[in-house]
């Protein structure tokens, strides 16, 4: 009788699937080389090295400092002990590890030896003596940035829910991923979300209006009324050219245009263009006076009335307060009926861990990168996402790459991907005249085309806005904004952030805002004497606007887009909210 040469049923299993894994680790192999990932690679490693040369921190307590970092983490993953209560309840706090599977015996000594190596990291910053405040603070960001990147669930063996992730789909969520990946890494940025979610005109930026006006800078939008009347004095919106205008025009629900149009506004908008070789000589001159003033002329002849309100975003805050100085200083104050700031800055004593980027040889490293005369957007949304690094690096990180979740269709992560380029000489300008050496606020340091900034003559009405959990501009710096004017003031803080606690309509319920009716001559005094309100603070400001806007006004002829002297250019949302 012939011998049966067949292999047992277990021996074909084990080599099917060894041949199973063989070709997924064959197909990750074919990706790499396929999209060049070695390349990549060098690239990253390079600018590393840069920043490692930019840091310019030579200490040998911080030597010392870091060895006994590691002694200690040694000692902790060597001996496994246990947390004390404190640590151990924030670890299960930390949303990291909020999946049930982080408490199984292994996975929760991960987690928890994790956190007790991060404090342990975090405390030793704190204890090192010798070096200044801005050092310290420095040194604490890139050690809680690499505390951020070391945490086991960023990494596919140590991360529980990617482990079953890869045994369910028999390794296809590491090869989505890879290839995923690899794309980020061409077009040099992180997706937040699909490519195909969301277009501008389509489902974002799609109040109705018409680009009424272009220039080399910008392209002035006018929007249509929705109501019969409207206020006699018009609105205008400066949003920062850091990024697109249309944040504050989002989905028709979340959309502050379309929301301050029903109000019976008549609103205008600037969009910036994003800067190409052609502005490589563009200064905050060109942005306030050539920009903001220029527009408000417009609108202003266009209209026929005396003066407008106005709405700076960020930088086109800070662009806005140098306007009120120059206008101040010309005897044209009266053009401004009041100024709003979304979450703006003009002293920057305070300005956050942004401030942490401005040395000079950042600064060096920051031209270095500049080609023709402009920086690439991406470079300045990888320095804001790495402000918040743990939400908007590594848990997409985790989601898109690790376990290769479908794209969450979010308008405002489409948004934060959708970068603009900057003016090189500008950007460095602004980073060493403001962050650096906070000239805005020394009466006559900074001059705009000969005539000296001056805050305090300024006497405008002003609405100020921060936001609680600003970590570009926070609250504490955004208050200080009160003690440069001279004029009327309302300061209202908003619950959460830099966007989210701008772009809360009444009709999402969400979050809250304080206000102080009595003043206060510090934020903590704000604070203590505050009273909270549920909801948008939108309401709170349209009420000080409309109290500030005259009588009603018919919504016909200039009143509506391209019927008075200005033609109709374009269809909003325009082409340059649409140009890389």
């Amino acid at each position: 009788m012939a011998k049966d040469s067949r292999k047992p049923a277990g021996t074909r299993t084990l080599l099917d699937e060894m041949a199973h894994w063989t070709g997924i680790v064959g197909q990750m192999q074919q990706l790499l080389m396929e999209h060049g990932a070695t390349a990549a690679l060098r690239i990253g490693d390079d600018a590393l090295a840069a920043m490692a040369k930019a840091a310019d921190i030579d200490s040998a307590e911080l030597i010392e400092a870091q060895s006994a970092w590691w002694k200690e983490a040694l000692a902790v993953w060597q001996s496994f002990l246990p947390l004390v209560p404190d640590d151990a309840v924030r670890a299960s706090q930390d949303r990291r590890f909020k999946d049930a599977r982080w408490q199984e015996p292994i996975f929760d000594m991960i987690r928890q030896s994790y956190v007790a190596i991060a404090d342990q990291l975090l405390q030793g910053v704190d204890a090192i003596e010798g070096l200044d405040h801005k050092q310290k603070e420095q040194l604490r960001f890139a050690t809680q940035s690499f505390v951020e990147a070391m945490s086991p669930a960023n990494f596919a063996f140590t991360n529980p829910a990617v482990l079953q992730r890869i045994f369910e789909t028999r390794g296809a969520n590491l090869l989505t991923g890879l290839e995923r990946m690899l794309e980020d890494i061409q077009r040099g940025q992180i997706r937040h979300v699909g490519d195909n979610a969301f277009e501008v005109g389509r489902n974002l930026a799609t109040t109705p209006g018409k680009v009424i006006k272009e220039t080399p800078l910008y392209q002035l939008i006018h929007y249509a009324p929705t109501t019969e009347t409207v206020k006699a004095t018009p609105l205008i919106i400066f949003p920062p050219w850091i990024n697109r205008f249309y944040i504050l025009d989002l989905s028709p629900q979340k959309s502050f245009v379309r929301w301050a149009v029903d109000q019976g506004l008549s609103v205008f908008l600037v969009s910036w263009k994003s800067a190409d070789a052609s502005m490589a000589d563009t200064t905050m001159a060109d942005y306030v006076l050539r920009g903001q003033r220029d527009a408000i002329d417009t609108v202003r002849d266009l209209l026929g009335v005396p003066s407008v309100h106005a709405i700076g975003y960020c930088v086109a805050g800070t662009a806005l307060a140098m306007l009120l100085a120059w206008l101040a200083a010309k005897g044209e104050a009266d053009k401004v009926a009041s100024a709003t700031f979304f979450t703006a800055q003009i002293d920057f004593s305070e300005a956050g861990d942004l401030a942490l980027f401005v040395d000079d040889a950042q600064l060096g490293l920051i031209e270095s990168l500049a080609t023709d005369g402009y920086l690439d957007g991406r470079y300045m949304a990888a320095t804001f996402n790495l402000l918040r690094g743990r939400d908007l690096i590594w848990n997409y990180v985790v989601n898109n790459y690790l376990l290769a979740e479908d794209y969450v269709p979010f308008d405002l992560l489409y948004w934060n991907s959708d970068v603009t380029n900057l003016p090189a000489g500008w950007h460095t300008h602004y980073l060493a005249d403001l962050y650096r050496d906070n000239l805005l606020v020394r009466p006559g340091a900074f001059h705009l085309e000969g005539v000296p900034i001056d805050l305090r003559p300024v006497k405008t009405p002003a609405y100020i806005q921060a936001g609680r959990e600003d970590h570009i501009a926070p609250p504490e710096s955004v208050w200080k904004m009160t003690g440069h004017f001279g004029g009327e003031q309302r300061f209202v803080l908003a619950g959460s952030g830099h966007i989210a606690g701008v772009i809360n309509p009444p009709a999402a319920g969400k979050y809250q805002y304080w206000t102080n009716e009595a003043g206060a001559d510090s934020l903590a005094g704000f604070l203590a004497g505050a009273t909270e309100h549920k909801g948008s603070w939108w309401p709170d400001w349209i009420a000080w606007i409309k109290a500030r806007s005259g009588g009603e006004v018919p919504a016909k002829r200039a009143r509506i887009p391209g019927k008075g002297k200005l033609k109709p250019i374009e269809d909003a949302p325009g082409r340059y909210v649409r140009m890389r």
